[in-house]
């Protein structure tokens, strides 16, 4: 329009036509029509119109400073990038990708040239800046595939590199749900899932598997996705197995000590998939009979080595056990165990010796004491005859030899008489009941002795009878070392010197046996063992 106007005035001009005041005063007015308003073109004027994080859509419409910016047509001259977007009209799209701004740095500019012109060849030209601001993706975790443990075996399962990324390309770190783990498994920063699954946590697997979730974060942006993984028992047939209570390697035993081993046997198939369990010994005394079945999976060792199976001078005894278990398919699981049995005195026959020992002491001693009851007896007897007799006593000198014939002496006139006889050179004296052989030439006061002697013999014997009975009465009490010594001691009081002081006939015998009964009644503290 501005042109048209200035093309009419042009040619007014080159005509150079008269004109009267009143057209004077118009040419004048035509002649003061400001210039033209050079073309702009308008951006935006909000805060930020030029800033947009990845991912998101920027929308923006350009226009022009004139009148008639509807003839104006906009273009894109320079800097256009992929996705970019602007129409005839002025309307500018553009969402920039993830990948648009390097993770490293913080933002990246794009400079765009855009045009505008019409059809009267009026342009403008405008340069922009867009600044675009790296935004963190999460990362993608695709489906993963399962895993299938086996019983009481570490599994490990390494989470798939390929299924589980992030399109920034950040580092990336696993990070278990504590409520979601199994007992006993572990899952790395790394995403290496360990786990030695229980006989009960297997079993539960069979009927449920399970789904275990997981997070992936990525570094430094901290983006977390939640992924997970099934997990299920295998359906392979897996070897049984055996373990022992105590858990050992190897054992030592002493000679009538008692091994006790206890077997449990465990199948991840089902106990019904145990075909047997026996053992191999090295050493062929060891009976089969010792393995004793409880249940279908627990059997127990029961063995107790006799005194005599380590033979003297040998000090032990190793050999080595091989338990084994076999299931349906003939898999099958050892353990070995390394015995050794050790040379062990024989206590029971030990204690048997000492008491028989402490026994047979004190019956010797309730013998002595029943012989000097018995000569104390006849040593009284004795001195109460001899008592009598030293009213009558007569001194008797016979001489007895080549005697013929048969003369009776009257010795002595009494109303007891003593009459010596001889026949055929064989002498017979008859004594009267005043005097005997015995107390012919002895008097009173060596029976006395006698009698005393005897008397303080017995009480010697049963005082020391009855500590000893005492003393070692309790078989621990027999196992001390000072027992011997005692018990010798003991005996000596009861030695051959003593006999001979107490003029004892070495030969007697009691013609009582000694019984428990009668120890027990002359040691009181005496206890028998049944």
């Amino acid at each position: 329009m501005k042109k048209r106007a200035l093309f009419s005035l042009f040619f007014a001009g080159l005509f150079q036509l008269p004109v009267s005041a009143q057209d004077s005063t118009n040419v004048q007015s035509v002649q003061s029509v400001p210039p033209a308003i050079p073309v702009e073109i308008i951006l935006p004027t909000h805060i930020n119109w030029n800033y947009i994080p990845e991912g998101q859509k920027l929308e923006f419409d350009l226009k022009t400073n004139q009148a008639d910016a509807s003839d104006f047509t906009f273009s894109l001259k320079e800097g256009a990038l992929d996705g970019m977007v602007l129409d005839s009209t002025g309307h500018f799209s553009w969402t920039p990708g993830f990948d648009f701004v390097d993770r490293l740095h913080p933002s990246r500019n794009a400079q765009l040239v855009f045009e505008a012109h019409n059809d009267f060849d009026e342009k403008a030209t405008k340069v922009i800046e867009l600044k675009v601001v790296h935004m963190n993706q999460a990362p993608v975790v695709e489906e993963l595939k399962p895993f299938y443990v086996q019983y009481n075996v570490s599994n490990t399962y390494t989470i798939d590199k390929a299924a589980v990324r992030d399109e920034d390309e950040d580092p990336l770190v696993f990070i278990p749900i504590s409520d979601a783990m199994p007992e006993g498994a572990k899952l790395s920063s790394q995403g290496e899932f360990i786990w030695k699954p229980s006989l009960t946590q297997f079993n539960q697997l069979k009927s449920k598997p399970l789904s275990l979730e997981f997070y992936v974060e990525d570094q430094p942006g901290k983006s977390r996705t939640k992924g997970k993984f099934r997990i299920e028992a295998t359906s392979m047939d897996l070897a049984p197995e055996v373990s022992i209570v105590p858990k050992t390697a190897a054992i030592r035993y002493k000679e009538d000590a008692t091994v006790n081993m206890k077997f449990y046997l465990m199948d991840p198939n089902g106990d019904s998939d145990i075909s047997s369990f026996g053992f191999v010994s090295e050493n062929t005394l060891v009976p089969k009979s010792a393995l004793v079945q409880n249940t279908i999976n627990q059997y127990e060792f029961i063995w107790t080595p006799g005194y005599d199976f380590v033979q003297d001078p040998v000090d032990s005894v190793t050999f080595s056990i091989n338990f084994f278990v076999i299931d349906k398919t003939q898999k099958r699981d050892e353990k070995k165990v390394q015995v050794t049995i050790l040379n062990a005195v024989n206590e029971g026959e030990k204690d048997n010796k000492l008491y028989t020992d402490y026994r047979t002491s004190l019956v010797r001693a309730w013998d002595l004491m029943e012989q000097l009851k018995d000569t104390e007896k006849d040593l009284k007897k004795k001195y109460n005859r001899a008592k009598k007799g030293k009213k009558g006593r007569s001194i008797t000198n016979a001489s007895l030899g080549a005697v013929s014939g048969l003369a009776p002496v009257v010795l002595q006139p009494s109303p007891t008489q003593k009459i010596v006889s001889t026949v055929g050179g064989t002498t017979v004296m008859t004594i009267g009941t005043l005097e005997a052989t015995e107390v012919i030439g002895r008097s009173t006061k060596d029976l006395i002795e006698r009698l005393n002697y005897i008397m303080e013999k017995k009480n010697e014997l049963q005082t020391k009878g009855d500590i000893f009975a005492r003393k070692y009465s309790l078989k621990s009490s027999r196992r001390k070392p000072e027992f011997i010594k005692e018990m010798d001691e003991f005996v000596a009081v009861m030695n051959l010197k003593g006999l001979v002081a107490l003029e004892l006939d070495a030969g007697w015998q009691n013609k009582t046996k000694a019984s428990d009964a009668q120890l027990v009644r002359t040691f009181k503290d005496f206890v028998p063992e049944n």
